[in-house]
């Protein structure tokens, strides 16, 4: 239906379009190529303007409703959203990742999870052979 209303809108469009280009205009003599200008004439002396004036009007009208008639099945295709958005779930859901608990000792460039292993020292003994106390 709505492929009908169409084609019959742009063919009103085309009849228009001609109807308005036959006229005889006030300042200047368009119509006159196409036979206004005589008494001889398919319509009469008087008769052409009139009958014109009024194709036009009819096709014009009718332009007019075939219009308002596409704007109304393009409202009724086209679902309306509400002004609020009902649907609570998020979009995009963004992985979150756990965080790992922060120690107060930084961790070392290099190793992974704060192992650290330490190396072991050597034993010093001093000249009396007793290992060396540690004083911090």
């Amino acid at each position: 239906m709505q492929t009908i209303l169409v084609v019959v809108h742009l063919f009103l469009a085309v009849g228009v379009i001609g109807l308005v280009l036959m006229q005889h205009g006030k300042g200047a003599d368009a119509g006159a190529a196409f036979g206004s200008g005589s008494s001889g004439t398919v319509f009469g002396a008087a008769g052409s303007a009139n009958f014109l004036s009024r194709a036009t009007a009819l096709l014009a009208t009718l332009f007019f409703l075939t219009s308002l008639g596409m704007g109304w099945f393009s409202m009724q295709a086209v679902e309306r959203p509400g002004l609020m958005i009902e649907d609570s779930s998020p979009a995009v859901e963004i992985p979150v990742s756990k965080p790992e608990p922060m120690s107060e000792v930084p961790a070392i460039p290099g190793t992974a999870g704060g192992a650290v292993e330490v190396p072991v020292v050597p034993s010093v003994t001093t000249d009396n052979g007793e290992q060396p106390k540690v004083t911090e």
